[in-house]
This record gives C-alpha cells, structure tokens and sequence, in this order.
C-alpha cells in the first residue's frame, strides 16, 4: 500500500491506494473507500526488503558519506527506497568498497528507522541522497558499480 498526502486547491487529502488490478484502483481518500478505473493497466511495483535498524551503530559512517551495498559488480547496480522517508544517514562515499548486506542509507520511515543495504559487492559509483533528503518509493539512493 503506498500512502500520498496530497494538496489539491488549498484543500489536503490523505490518499491510501490500497489496490492495483489491471485498470482498477482500490483507494481511500480521507477515510472514504473510492475505486478509480484508468485508461491504461497499472503495473505494481516491486519492493525491495528493509529491515529495521538495530538499537547500536552497525556500521561506522564514512567521513560525510554514505554506505551501499553490491553482489555483482553490474554496471550501475542501483539502490532505491523501499518507502517514503527522510535519510537519517549516509554510510559511503562515491569511492568506497562496499559488500553485499553492508547498510549503505539510514532511512527513517513511518517513525521507525530502517537500514537501507547493497544488494551486490562492488564500488560506489553515486551517492544521490544527502542527510535530511525527503525521498519517495523507488528513488536511487546509491548507485554501485
């Protein structure tokens, strides 16, 4: 489910859309259930795993940068947002060696914090978030290569 608070003629809604099914949307807008039908399919989006953020530090920051992970080194292996949020922390720097599993972004996300891991080992090629950034879901945050 992804949630948009949305600002439409001085007016604010608080948009859940709870369901895509081909041109079908499912969705509540300030508490009312509606179902919207489009003129193209929507495709749903893939979601990556966050896990929650352990209480301690797992990982040291990098002098003002951030972490990412990689397996393979692909060319541009991109890392992206799982949710809206606001980045806490950034643990690489373009530059830096980083491991599959490593927490690359620490991303707080409907009041939890979350650690945002590479995928793949490889070399950060692009940091493309910094400390206080607002993010949506599927933004790039880190790009390995």
């Amino acid at each position: 489910m992804k949630t948009y608070k949305l600002k439409i003629n001085g007016n604010d809604y608080n948009v859940d859309i709870n369901e895509v099914e081909g041109q079908e949307i499912k969705l509540n807008v300030n508490g009312t259930d509606y179902v919207v039908t489009v003129d193209q399919e929507m495709k749903p989006t893939k979601k990556p795993v966050v896990r929650p953020a352990a209480t301690t530090a797992q990982v040291a920051p990098a002098a003002g940068g951030a972490v990412q992970k990689s397996n393979a080194p692909a060319a541009g292996n991109k890392v992206t947002t799982p949710l809206p949020g606001t980045i806490l922390d950034v643990y690489v720097n373009v530059g830096d060696a980083v491991k599959s599993g490593q927490t690359v972004v620490l991303l707080e996300a409907m009041k939890m914090e979350n650690n945002i891991e590479a995928d793949c080992d490889g070399t950060v090629k692009e940091v493309k978030v910094r400390k206080g950034d607002s993010v949506l879901e599927g933004d790039v945050l880190v790009v390995i290569g």
